[in-house]
């Protein structure tokens, strides 16, 4: 017998079992059961709707109600209040961020906010607060790690590797066996963002200088960083101040350990040792002495015509004739010539040369000869002063032929 193919989409065609109501041979028309089509129907609906939403509202009332009245979700005391990774902070100094939580039910403990406050003590880098049901409270430290001994004046404490100032008894530090340079330059005045820069660059020199597990650093005994761009070191075992400007710090290294026994036999005076040039130091000598540039390279020094070793030139000759490969043990502490007086010098107006005197200044008379070199004299004292005049009001050397053979 041929079978009557139903489309299931048609709202009326025959249901099996009889129409919606049931009844064999109706076809109630129907729809989607949120969109009813009589009007029992929405009624039915909206308070089936309404009896759930109340059943909910009900609930969460009552769910409420018991989790804040019931004894066993509030915080009875310190005893509730767990703490790990206190080291440097101590518990009676954390547990007062909780004072307000004491007798307060768990589930209204502002965690986010606790948090906030224990990361504003000085020791605390980040905290962790978390909610143990029915009734504790835990707290997971991470402490700062001091890097250095920062001085203030005569005031000792430590800092942080993001400049963060920690204070500490000398009688704790000393039971902690803490042992690391000393730094100053690292003012609590600062903002944080300026002392973390200064950091950032005694990070970088520990570093370079402790690659491969040399740890060269344990001969630092103090560190400047005024200047972030030079960072200003002594060793243990020398007083010398050493310019180690930014970078480069395991080769300015390497240069000091490898000439400071001439410089020192040389310059007994020695104070300052600038390693901030390529090829090229500035030995400062103590005050009332000069600078003199030496010249790192071949120790052969060819003598000059004043019978000086040529590296004992000073900075500014430097400039202008390098001289690459002299050794600085021939350095000479003489007082050094800025380099506008020393070009001056160089070739004075007038001055003679070794070319045949031309037919017109060999008939020049002894009153015009005199006259002219009073003359030339007084240019080349004006001139030399305009030098001297500039190279006082003249900045720092930033490169090895441009440093200023001033002594301290």
């Amino acid at each position: 017998m041929p079978l009557e193919m139903v489309d299931p989409d048609d709202d009326y065609a025959p249901r099996s079992g009889g129409g919606r109501s049931g009844g064999p041979g109706k076809n109630w028309p129907s729809g989607p059961w949120r969109r009813p089509a009589s009007a029992w129907g929405r009624v039915f609906l909206g308070l089936g709707a309404l009896i759930v939403l109340g059943g909910l509202a009900m609930g969460v009332f009552f769910l409420k109600t018991y989790i804040v009245g019931d004894e066993r979700f509030r915080i009875a005391g310190a005893g509730n209040i767990q703490a790990t990774g206190l080291t440097e902070v101590s518990r009676a100094e954390m547990l007062p961020v909780f004072g307000e939580d004491i007798g307060r039910n768990i589930f209204f403990v502002p965690l986010s906010e606790r948090r906030k406050q224990l990361e504003e003590m000085p020791w605390v880098e980040r905290a962790t607060v978390m909610r143990l049901l029915p009734d504790q409270i835990r707290v997971s430290v991470v402490e700062r790690l001091p890097v250095a001994f920062a001085r203030q004046g005569q005031q000792f404490g430590l800092v942080d590797a993001n400049g963060v100032l920690l204070a500490m008894p000398a009688a704790l530090m000393a039971q902690r066996h803490y042992s690391f340079p000393t730094l100053t330059g690292i003012d609590a005045h600062d903002l944080l963002p300026a002392r973390k820069a200064r950091m950032a660059v005694y990070e970088r020199l520990l570093a370079e200088l402790d690659a491969n597990n040399q740890h060269l650093s344990e001969q630092i005994s103090e560190v400047d960083l005024t200047d972030p761009e030079d960072a200003r070191v002594t060793m243990q075992d020398d007083t010398t101040l050493l310019h180690f400007g930014e970078d480069h710090f395991m080769e300015r290294y390497q240069r000091y350990k490898a000439h400071i026994a001439e410089w020192r036999q040389q310059y007994p005076k020695l104070a300052a040792v600038d390693l901030r040039y390529d090829q090229q130091v500035v030995l400062e000598m103590t005050p009332g002495t000069s600078a003199v540039a030496a010249v790192v390279g071949d120790p052969a020094a060819p003598a000059t015509d004043e019978g000086k070793p040529a590296d004992a030139q000073p900075a500014e000759n430097a400039q202008a004739k390098p001289k690459p490969g002299p050794s600085a043990d021939a350095a000479q502490a003489k007082p050094a010539v800025p380099a506008k007086s020393a070009k001056s010098k160089a070739e004075p107006a007038g001055s003679s040369s070794s070319k045949p005197l031309s037919a017109a200044a060999r008939a020049l008379t002894a009153k015009d000869k005199a006259a002219k070199a009073a003359r030339d004299k007084k240019k080349r004292a004006e001139a030399k002063r305009a030098a001297l005049n500039a190279s006082k009001h003249k900045p720092a050397p930033t490169h090895p032929a441009a440093v200023a053979a001033e002594g301290q």
